[in-house]
Order: C-alpha cells, then structure tokens, then sequence
C-alpha cells in the first residue's frame, strides 16, 4: 500500500473523530429500539422456522412485520421476500394505491432511473401512463421543496399520492432531511388531508434516531439489500405504513382475497431477524466510511457531497471526478477491494432500467447489495461516483485505500 495515501488517509481519520462520535451515539440508541422491539414482540428461535407453498400461518413473518412497523413508527408494515428490490415495492404500491385518471405527483423532482419506465416517463407498455394514471413533477428549488407550487398544485388539482424520494439516485441535488419532510408534510395536510405521502426511504433508516413514520408520512418503501437488512438479508424489501393501505399492497404483490396471508418465506426469516438486529451497526460503520471517503476526498481536491461535517440523511457519499477515466478508476478500485469477485473488473453498461451506461462495483455477498461496500454511477457529466455501504467501518478504509491507489497509478 501506498505510505503516502495510508497517512492521509490516517490523517483526516483523526479529523473526523467528533462526527464518528456522534455517528455511534444514533448507533446506540437504534439498536436499543430494535432491541425493544425484539422483546416487546417475544422473538424466539421458533420464529426461524420456515413456510413453503402458499405459506399460511407464519408466525416468524407475521412478527417480522409488527416489529419492522414498530421501528419504522407505522401501523403496520409488509416485509417479503416476493419483493424483488426497492423498486419493485415502490412499482407494487404504485399500482396498489392508484386507478386510472389519478395523479400521481412527485415533490422531490424526477424520480429514480429504475421507476422512469414505471411511470411512463420512458413509454413501456406496461407503465402507469398505460393504465391512464396520470404524472406530475415540482422540482426542488437549490435543495428544498418549492412549498408554493406545491399549495397551488395541490389547491388547485386532486392528487391521489405524492411521492418523496428522500435520497438523490443519480442526481446533483442533495439528499433530503427528516426537518424538511416534516415541514412539508404539514404544509400538505393543510390543504389536503387525504392525500397518500408516500417516502421513498432508500438509504436513509438508521441514520438517525426518527424515522419518517413518525413524521405522519402514509406509507414508506425501502429495500433489504440496503440499510434495514444489515447485509445480512439475501433480497426483499418493506413497506410500511397504515394498514389500510399496506392491506391494498398486499393484495397487488399477491392476490385480491388472498393479500398478506400468503407467501411463503422459505427458510429467510432468520436472516431479515438477524440483518435488522445487526443494521444499526451496519449502518454505523457505512456512515463512517462515507465521512472519511468525503473527508480524504476533499482533501486530495475532488468536490464532495455531503462534506465531512454535514449532517447526513443517508449513506451515500458523493464523489465529483469531472473525468470518465477517473470516474472508472475509482469504482474498479472499489470492486478491486471488495471479499467478493475482487478479480472482476467493473466497465460501463448498458444496465436495465437506466437511460445511460452505468458502472458499478459491487463484489458483495449478496448480488447488488448496496449496504455492502459499493460504488457505481452513470457514465455523464459531471462523472459523480455515488458510494455507500461498507459491512465493517475496517474494510471500508482498506477499499478507500485500494481505490486511491488505483487513482494515483492510472
């Protein structure tokens, strides 16, 4: 390993001290309230049992979920393993929660990649547009709801669901905090009571000690390959919210008259038990790799976002290369360093559900899993490597290492 990069990375690791403080006292008091929430439900190991066929009658899930609403500060939640990914659950309320003629309005800008062809943004046959649901966007104005426009649409339109997606995806903008959220949906409620809000919460559980639930937020997604399934979970996502609507879910990821009693979950119970049980921790370190890659990033003179001393929403740390070549380094360094198909070398492609070519490193246990240490943006201007994860604050740092040295040899 390079001296050099070792002590500076050393260096600015002293730097970051008061914020790694601070990352372990939210560290603590999330694990405290999953540990509240494994006894007030009496979790057992009879709960590791498994389900097959249609999967009646599964107690482990069915504690599984009250705990995953307890946490989450909802009603009631869905956690399933039918659920592909994040945006297989956000594509599942979508079409559980809307009906032809209904708008569909996102406050947050434009949505994610993989929810364009979803929506109908990017025509597909299959898309909301299809079924005659209607979309609408207001932009963010430098970072933050535009609060007027948001009034006059909604005095002015009958909006069925408003969608939040609280972490950037592939955009400049900065992700949005739990203050703005709660602003936001005050104003909301103000005018129109009865709309569904629903929080795209990808990334952001655990990073600290409230989650949006508490907010008054109607229904909130979020994958188990990110942070709520500590690296342990092999697929699936929640949903959580009111019961009325995680109800309606239930019966489009299944079947209408059969909904949430059914699904089996083949032998994954433990490890959703075990991933959120480890998930605080998880997500410690994941928010500690990404405070020293920002730290040690600026630096070495590259713009970051957020900075080191920010206060973060979720864990995924920006890195601005204004240079492909660069952009490619950094995330083969990242996969180079990785347990898992370190001998793979990541290139653009062209990825499903994206409209450019994307690089990705991502040498996981679990094929795609973001709470892994990872790294992966679209191959555009400006070139920003979007970075999150890392199982252990210690292999982090080794990948910050291998992927700095990967720039300094290229």
């Amino acid at each position: 390993m390079s001296q050099d990069i070792i002590k500076i990375v050393n260096d600015c690791e002293k730097m970051c001290q008061q914020q790694f403080d601070k990352v372990n006292e939210i560290c603590f008091k999330n694990t405290e309230k999953v540990l509240n929430a494994f006894h007030e439900y009496e979790v057992s190991e009879s709960d590791f049992s498994q389900t097959t066929g249609y999967g009646y009658n599964d107690i482990g899930r069915e504690k599984i979920e009250k705990i995953f609403a307890k946490i989450m500060g909802t009603e009631d939640a869905l956690v399933r393993n039918q659920f592909i990914s994040g945006s297989h659950a956000l594509n599942v309320v979508f079409f559980a929660l809307l009906r032809p003629n209904d708008i569909l309005l996102s406050i947050s800008g434009e949505p994610y990649d993989t929810l364009h062809e979803v929506i109908g943004i990017k025509e597909n046959k299959s898309s909301l547009k299809s079924f005659g649901i209607c979309y609408d966007q207001i932009d963010l104005v430098e970072d933050d709801f535009n609060y007027e426009a948001i009034k006059d649409y909604l005095t002015n339109n009958k909006v069925k669901l408003i969608e939040i997606q609280r972490s950037k995806g592939y955009s400049t903008r900065k992700s949005i905090s739990l203050e703005k959220i709660s602003k936001v949906i005050s104003i909301i409620r103000k005018i129109n009571k009865d709309v569904i809000i629903m929080i795209d919460n990808c990334y952001c559980e655990f990073v600290s000690t409230q989650e949006v639930g508490e907010l008054g937020a109607d229904i909130i997604v979020g994958s188990l390959i990110k942070n709520l399934g500590g690296g342990i979970a092999p697929n699936g996502a929640y949903v959580a919210g009111k019961k009325q609507l995680i109800d309606l879910v239930g019966e489009r990821l299944t079947l209408p008259g059969e909904g949430r009693e059914v699904g089996p979950t083949l032998g994954i119970n433990k490890s959703i038990f075990q991933g959120l049980f480890l998930a605080p921790s998880v997500v410690a370190s994941s928010l500690k790799v990404a405070i020293l890659t920002s730290c040690v990033l600026e630096k070495l003179g590259y713009e970051v976002e957020p900075k080191y001393q920010d206060n973060r929403v979720d864990i995924v740390q920006n890195i601005v290369f204004h240079d492909k070549e660069k952009l490619i380094k950094y995330v083969q360094g990242i996969q180079a360093s990785s347990p898992i198909d370190s001998n793979s070398i990541p290139i653009p492609w062209d990825m499903p559900g994206y409209a450019d070519q994307v690089i990705m490193a991502s040498g996981s246990f679990n094929q795609g899993s973001s709470i892994e240490i990872s790294c992966d943006g679209p191959i555009r201007e400006p070139y920003i490597a979007y970075q999150q994860g890392s199982l252990t604050y210690e292999s982090g740092k080794y990948a910050l290492i291998k992927a700095l040295e990967k720039l300094e040899n290229n």
